[in-house]
């Protein structure tokens, strides 16, 4: 596979964020991301060469991925919601030939979210992707399906709901979820990133609006020891 450093001797890092309806890559030397349609027919070994295919031209020393399922110690532990079947077992630092790192999608772009302190995030996306990061420790959570109203906290604030209920019903979930999810988890702050999020022209109390472009930021950070330094993934323990 492709390898290279940058001006700088450091080594390159492909960011790859898996989602439910979009594959989206940046290689950190790189200024614009690359994507393909994802859906819930994709699996892994679809995503590795529809990857490959995209990063045509790039070179990469190492890779980030972020995949929207549970994740512990850099494997895939629970087939994906949104996505096809394969994930659990397959090995993606095989399909890429260089050293991987695999994350949830959610921890992802929290870590390219955080300033330190206690901060829940919350990714509006094709689901609900969360993590919490507490003086440096990541702590990827499953939160999209627990029980919500009727159904589930996913059921209400995913795009299907947006589609389906509407703006105004979708985004008096989104300000009930946040409501109860800060209660019960009490972050100094709350960044809410995902695609969905521009849907929202104001936010809930104690919320900053993300940015897609963190998940990529939290790609390279995996990578980078300076940044690594007393943070770990709480599932790799």
């Amino acid at each position: 596979m492709p390898s290279s450093s940058d001006g700088d001797g450091k080594q390159i890092v492909l960011g790859v964020d898996v989602g439910g309806s979009n594959v989206k890559l940046l290689a950190s030397d790189q200024t614009g991301r690359r994507r393909f349609k994802s859906g819930p027919k994709l699996g892994p070994a679809e995503m590795a060469d529809g990857v490959l295919e995209a990063a045509d031209g790039w070179r990469w020393d190492v890779v980030s991925i972020g995949i929207p399922a549970p994740v512990h110690a850099g494997k895939v532990v629970t087939e994906p919601a949104n996505l096809g079947s394969g994930w659990v077992g397959f090995d993606l630092e095989a399909a890429f030939g260089k050293p991987t790192k695999v994350v949830n999608d959610a921890a992802m772009q929290a870590i390219g979210s955080y300033e330190g302190g206690r901060m829940l995030f919350l990714g509006l996306g094709t689901g609900l992707g969360s993590t919490v990061i507490a003086d440096g420790i990541v702590e990827p959570l499953e939160l999209a399906h627990l029980p919500f109203r009727k159904h589930t906290f996913e059921d209400y604030v995913g795009r299907r709901a947006l589609e389906k209920r509407g703006k105004k019903k979708w985004k008096a979930a989104v300000f009930d979820t946040v409501e109860h999810l800060s209660a019960a988890l009490e972050p100094d702050y709350i960044v809410l990133g995902g695609g969905e999020v521009r849907e929202l022209d104001e936010l809930p109390p104690k919320c900053r609006r993300g940015a897609n472009e963190n998940a990529f930021l939290g790609a390279f950070r995996l990578w980078d020891p300076e940044w690594a330094t007393g943070v770990r993934l709480q599932s790799d323990t």
